[in-house]
C-alpha cells in the first residue's frame, strides 16, 4: 500500500519510465457505429508501464469512449489493440476478464453497490482475489481515511453525498494497487483542495508502479504535474510528451 501522507507543494517528479513492454498499444484504430462515420480515427498511442497521463479534450470528443476502448468493453471497427502484450482481438470474454483484472477505473457514475457498505466496496477488488479480510483490513481503512472517508466507512452509498461516492469510487480502484488507473472524471465532482489531495494519491500509487490515465477537461488539474497529454479532438488524437 504506497503511503499517502502530503508532500510538498509545487511541480512533482513522476516516477521514471522503465524498459519494458507497453501496456496498453493501439495502432490505426478506428471505431464507428454502424454505417456512420468514424467518430474515432487512426487512433496510435501506447501507455508505458508506471506512465502518467492525462486525456483531455472538449465534452463530447470521445474520452470515455477511449476508456472502453482500452478496457475492451467496446470493440474497434478496425485496427490493433495490444493489452500487456496480448492482441486482444480474438480474445475470449474469460481472457479479457484475465487481463481487466489487471485495470482499475474509476467511472463516471461511480457503480458503487447498494447493499454493501462503504468498506464492504472498497474492499470488494480484494474480497474477489480471495484474500481474507484480516489482511486487508487496514489497508482499506487507511485508504478510507485518508480520501475523508473514516468516519462514512460503516454506511451505504446511498447516504452519501456525490462528492463521498467518487471518492469511494476512487479508493475501490485503488486498493488492489492495478498495473493500470484509468480514471473517468475522477476530480468532476470534489472541491479544488480535495481535487489536489486526489491528485497526489494518484500519484503515489503511480510511484509504487502503476500506470496512471485521468481522463479530464479541469485544466488546473493538469497544470499541477509535468505529465504527458493525450488530447481527442474532432476523432483523432494527439500526444504531446
Amino acid at each position: 500500500m504506497a503511503n499517502f501522507a502530503e508532500r510538498d507543494e509545487g511541480t512533482l517528479p513522476l516516477w521514471p519510465e522503465l524498459a519494458e513492454p507497453d501496456l496498453v498499444r493501439f495502432e490505426n484504430v478506428g471505431l464507428r457505429y454502424g454505417i456512420g462515420p468514424e467518430i474515432l480515427r487512426d487512433i496510435d498511442f501506447a501507455i508505458p508501464p508506471q506512465s502518467f497521463q492525462f486525456l483531455t479534450g472538449p465534452s463530447g470528443a470521445g474520452k470515455t469512449t477511449l476508456l472502453k476502448l482500452v478496457m475492451q468493453t467496446l470493440k474497434p471497427t478496425r485496427g490493433r489493440v495490444t493489452l500487456f502484450g496480448e492482441n486482444v482481438s480474438q480474445h475470449s470474454q474469460a481472457e479479457l476478464a484475465r487481463l481487466r483484472r489487471k485495470i482499475g477505473i474509476v467511472f463516471q457514475d461511480f457503480r458503487l453497490l447498494d447493499h454493501l457498505t462503504t468498506y464492504e466496496n472498497v474492499a470488494l477488488p480484494l474480497l474477489v482475489q480471495g484474500r481474507d479480510e484480516a489482511s486487508y483490513r487496514a489497508e482499506v481503512i487507511e485508504l478510507l481515511r485518508w480520501v475523508g472517508l473514516g468516519d462514512r466507512m460503516h454506511v451505504p452509498p446511498v447516504i452519501l453525498s456525490g462528492g463521498e461516492k467518487q471518492r469511494a469510487a476512487i479508493a475501490r480502484a485503488l486498493i488492489a494497487q492495478p498495473a493500470l488507473l484509468l480514471a473517468d472524471e475522477p476530480t468532476g465532482n470534489v472541491d479544488p483542495g480535495l481535487a489536489r489531495r486526489l491528485l497526489r494519491l494518484f500519484i503515489e500509487l503511480n510511484k509504487s508502479g502503476t500506470a496512471v490515465v485521468i481522463a479530464t477537461h479541469d485544466l488546473a488539474l493538469m497544470d499541477m504535474i509535468d505529465a504527458r497529454r493525450l488530447v481527442l479532438a474532432e476523432g483523432q488524437l494527439h500526444v504531446y510528451d
